[in-house]
């Protein structure tokens, strides 16, 4: 696979990163008390916070902050009960870091509130389907979308390509009638969500390179992921050496962003990816035919 040119990611409060040239790691911060992997142990604003530092420091770029489980029939959550969960977490980390901060939810009101408080990245789980309103916020703010692929509470077609197109070609149309512009989205697969069987996950990632089509950058949440416990027989918890090699697959693949719970572990795979990467880029280029024009680029 070509390896894709640098873009920017332009998000809210005139910030933007660079993707492509190198991974990007977004860090899981669940401020819940039922998320499938790490439920409980983030709860409180202090520990979140430490928790979201840490990730920083383990070299985390993005910190996607979440107040409501989105695991199999996991209990929803009322607006004011997610928003009082997320916003202290924000309001704190926009004091204390420059790293970018995701709001993970699919309410706009919630999204609206977690701007105002300092999130650059709305991390939408249901890709502007049930509140379209979210894509009319960024188009307002300048928020950055990751739009995901959910095949939940919908019939899905057969093939598994056919429906990441249908479900986020609809995606898509809905931000673009909103007006917001292409360099504010990046698009995510949704790994387990409504991928019924661990060959339907492990097949999205082996046709990972198909999305392409979409001509946008891609983000990789496999992190810990039930597909991942039935190849290995691990629990969640246990499951970060597996993720950190989906990672590193997913990366040769061409994905840009990586969303995880262990920074440190898909750090150190994604720099070997990196190097091999930048290797066959180096290798491609000094096997140009001399007179090719491009040779000396």
């Amino acid at each position: 696979m070509k390896q894709l040119d640098s873009s920017f990611w332009r998000v809210a409060h005139d910030r933007e990163i660079e993707l492509h040239k190198r991974s990007v790691i977004m860090a899981i911060v669940n401020v819940t008390p039922d998320s499938f992997s790490d439920g409980g142990r983030y709860q409180t604003v202090d520990r979140a916070v430490e928790h979201a530092l840490q990730a920083i420091a383990d070299g985390a770029e993005i910190l996607d902050i979440g107040g409501e489980s989105t695991r199999p029939d996991a209990a929803s959550v009322s607006p004011a009960e997610e928003q009082a969960r997320v916003l202290p977490v924000i309001e704190a980390l926009s004091r204390r870091t420059e790293a970018l901060i995701s709001i993970d939810t699919y309410r706009e009101e919630t999204a609206r509130l977690a701007i105002g408080a300092g999130a650059h990245i709305v991390n939408d789980v249901f890709g502007l389907q049930k509140e379209p309103a979210i894509a009319a916020l960024s188009a307002e703010t300048g928020a950055g979308l990751c739009i995901m692929h959910t095949g939940r509470d919908r019939q899905k077609l057969d093939d598994i390509i056919e429906d990441q197109v249908f479900f986020l070609d609809r995606s898509l149309e809905i931000a673009s009638a909103a007006g917001v512009l292409r360099d504010r989205i990046v698009l995510d697969p949704g790994f387990g969500f409504a991928k019924e069987t661990p060959r339907e996950n492990l097949e999205l990632m082996a046709r990972f390179e198909e999305l392409h089509r979409f001509g946008l950058p891609l983000l990789a949440g496999t992190s810990r992921k039930r597909f991942l416990g039935a190849v290995t027989g691990r629990e969640p918890a246990e499951r970060d050496a597996a993720t950190a090699a989906t990672s590193a697959l997913l990366r040769i693949q061409g994905a840009a962003v990586f969303r995880v719970h262990n920074v440190a572990i898909n750090r150190d795979a994604l720099a070997v990816a990196d190097a091999m990467l930048a290797a066959r880029n180096d290798a491609s280029k000094a096997c140009r035919d001399p007179s090719d024009p491009l040779a000396t680029l």
